[in-house]
């Protein structure tokens, strides 16, 4: 595992902790094979300064959380395209969660994927990604459950390699991961976590236009 614990914090913003998460992947630049996904919204900004340091396309992992009834950014999951579902049991266990609230959740943030899919994408095919060595990139992970749904749907399509590149996530996430990537590079693992937000000074949620407006810009180089 590629692990940077040292890196100052908080970040500035999402274009400055991309940057600095270029430069850690500097060893994947200039390679034919590489290509960069970004977990929308908030990975796209982190993944498009990635994309400008090591020459590499940019495209989307579309996956959606599956937030806690009442505590919506805890994850009790994720959903990806392709019916992928990744659960995480220690909250649903703990918080005796039921299969009938899980499927109501899933059921609605498909419904955004599938909206998601239609704004950002329009009729551009998806990137063929079998072969390739596959950089997901996200502007921070919790619990990792929307990350470990994109390895798992990632996984169905037969890359050659996957690695997960993000700006701050906690240790025991870091951890998981490393089972389920092949690299996982992250720029701080800080204790006591709290949220990614707390890590960032200018942390605003990314909108549709700015995701939009920052994919025209990386398309431009490398039209579907």
């Amino acid at each position: 595992m590629s692990n940077a614990r040292s890196a100052e914090l908080p970040f500035e913003d999402r274009t400055q902790a991309g940057r600095l998460l270029g430069q850690a992947l500097l060893q994947y630049a200039g390679r034919h094979d590489v290509i960069v996904l970004a977990l929308p919204r908030g990975g796209v900004p982190v993944a498009l300064e990635v994309v400008k340091a090591i020459d590499a396309p940019l495209d989307l992992m579309l996956v959606r959380k599956l937030g806690t009834p009442g505590q919506e950014e805890l994850a009790m999951g994720a959903i990806a395209a392709g019916g992928v579902r990744v659960l995480n049991r220690d909250v649903v266990d703990s918080l005796g969660i039921s299969e009938k609230t899980i499927d109501a959740v899933a059921r609605r943030e498909s419904q955004e994927l599938d909206r998601r899919q239609r704004a950002y994408r329009g009729n551009r095919p998806p990137p063929d990604v079998a072969g390739h060595c596959v950089i997901l990139i996200d502007d921070g992970l919790a619990t990792g459950a929307t990350m470990r749904s994109a390895i798992t749907a990632l996984r169905q399509q037969k890359p050659n390699r996957v690695v997960v590149a993000v700006p701050v996530a906690p240790f025991d996430t870091i951890q998981t991961l490393r089972r389920e990537a092949d690299d996982v590079v992250c720029l701080a693992t800080p204790e006591p976590f709290r949220a990614i937000g707390c890590w960032y000074r200018d942390f605003p949620q990314t909108s549709d236009q700015e995701v939009e407006e920052m994919l025209a810009q990386a398309w431009q180089k490398t039209p579907g």
